[in-house]
């Protein structure tokens, strides 16, 4: 299984952003932070706020907040809101040209397998890819952190 690049910096956003909590976030700073593309991230950006995970704020004081809170952002409907193809093969596809479809065995084994794949990150939200790290990850982010 291979996640694309697209949920890769989904994860990332939404790590970004839980970390940061009520403070707005730019496109800009969270490129840099993590050094990728500006213009792929809006794809991403995008995408999360039509499903609901983020909202975007426009304006001179504007920028990007979480939408939920990261208790109920579950991994598993994250992967299958952003990965447009979980197709691991060809035979998984609506077009399937493999001449050996009809005996192969291939196919419900590797359905049981990405339903695995699936139902181990059902049981993780983003909440628990924080946890005590949240102050970890913020220095590793350059995320300021107030004093306590």
């Amino acid at each position: 299984m291979h996640l694309t690049r697209f949920t890769d910096y989904s994860l990332r956003v939404l790590i970004y952003l839980a970390v940061k909590g009520e403070e707005r976030s730019t496109i800009t700073e969270i490129a840099e932070t993590f050094d990728i593309s500006r213009n792929h991230l809006m794809k991403v950006v995008q995408e999360l706020g039509h499903k609901g995970y983020i909202t975007a704020i426009r304006g001179k004081n504007g920028g990007l907040l979480l939408n939920r809170t990261p208790e109920s952002i579950g991994l598993g409907q994250l992967v299958r809101d952003m990965e447009h193809e979980l197709s691991l093969v060809e035979c998984f596809r609506d077009h399937n040209d493999c001449i050996i479809t009809p005996a192969c065995r291939l196919k419900p084994i590797l359905n049981e397998a990405l339903a695995a794949f699936l139902a181990v990150l059902d049981d993780y939200t983003l909440a628990d890819m924080l946890g005590q790290r949240q102050p970890h990850l913020a220095r590793l982010m350059q995320i300021p952190t107030a004093e306590k």
